[in-house]
Parts: structure tokens; sequence; C-alpha cells
């Protein structure tokens, strides 16, 4: 009867360790956080609350005249979706201005009968970009990015288009670089 007894007993006393053990285990995950942000920012937004974003204008030789309200649109668009700044007009946390620098269009390939088969577009912008809160991810820099068409096209049935892609490819670079941090 008395090894029946220390036989229970132990078990009793495994069983609460192992409860114990599975109750500890379980707090201190629950306790554990992640932080992931699903936005791709890295904003403390403790100190930086503001953004204000300067028109962008062309300054390059070959103008196409939408362009620069649909690279503003586009870049003022980016930071309202992508992040919780407010947009203002001046004294901003963080402040975004530059020019188109190039707009231009170059052969790409020539066919076989002599012509060109395919065209590349290619657009430039110059960025400064001043942080208010931390001086030292201020910059100046160039983003660019090129797409190609069939030269069988006018660039005017096509240029709507490429002109959006290649702003797209553009301001994504501008955003990994000021707030991004990538």
């Amino acid at each position: 009867m008395t090894n029946i007894r220390q036989f229970l007993h132990k078990r009793y006393i495994g069983l609460v360790i192992s409860l114990l053990t599975v109750t500890i285990i379980t707090v201190a995950v629950a306790s554990c956080t992640v932080s992931l942000s699903l936005n791709g920012s890295n904003i403390n937004y403790d100190k930086v609350k503001t953004i204000s974003i300067n028109k962008f204008p062309i300054r390059s030789n070959y103008v196409w005249a939408p362009m620069e309200a649909m690279f503003y649109n586009s870049i003022t668009d980016k930071y309202a979706q992508r992040t919780k700044l407010q947009i203002v007009k001046r004294n901003a946390d963080l402040q975004l201005e530059g020019e188109i620098t190039e707009y231009s269009q170059t052969n790409k390939s020539i066919s076989s009968d002599g012509f060109s088969a395919q065209t590349q577009l290619k657009m430039t912008v110059n960025v400064r970009f001043k942080n208010n809160t931390n001086h030292s991810e201020d910059f100046e820099r160039t983003f660019s990015a090129t797409t190609e068409y069939d030269s069988k096209l006018q660039l005017t049935a096509v240029q709507d288009q490429l002109v959006q892609e290649m702003t797209d490819q553009i301001i994504d670079q501008i955003f990994n670089a000021t707030v991004a941090n990538w």
C-alpha cells in the first residue's frame, strides 16, 4: 500500500511541476511583444509628427508638362497613405524638396532594318531631405528610373503609363531613403 502511495505522490508532484512549467512558459510567451510595421516606415512618432513636401519643378531639357503634378500628387499620396505624418506647408519635422532634372529617351536596340526597335525612357529626380529632429539623416541625392517601350509606338500613346511607372519607382526609392531607413 505504501508503494502505491509513494507512486501516486510522485505522479502528483510530477503533474504539478508540469503544470507550473506550462503556466510559466505561457505567461512568458504572452508577455513578449513583437513590433512589426506593415506600412514600411520606421518613424518615431513621438518625435516626428509632420512632413512638408514641396512641388518638384521640371528642370530637364525635355519637358512633359503633366509630369510635375503627377509626381507631386503621387509622392504626397505615398506619405499620406503609408505614414501617420501630417502633411503641412512649412515648419515640418521632415522636409522634402527637389526637382525633376532629367526626362529623356534614347534608342535601346536596333532592328534588322536599321531602325530603332526599343526606346528607353529615363527620369531622374534630385531630392533634398531635411530631418529637423535628427540632422544626421539629412541628404541631397538623385534617384532615377528607366523603362522601355516598343519604338513602333508613339511616345504620346504610352507616356502617361510609363511616366507613372517611373514616378512610382522613384517615389519608392525616396520613401525608403527617408522614412523606411533601408
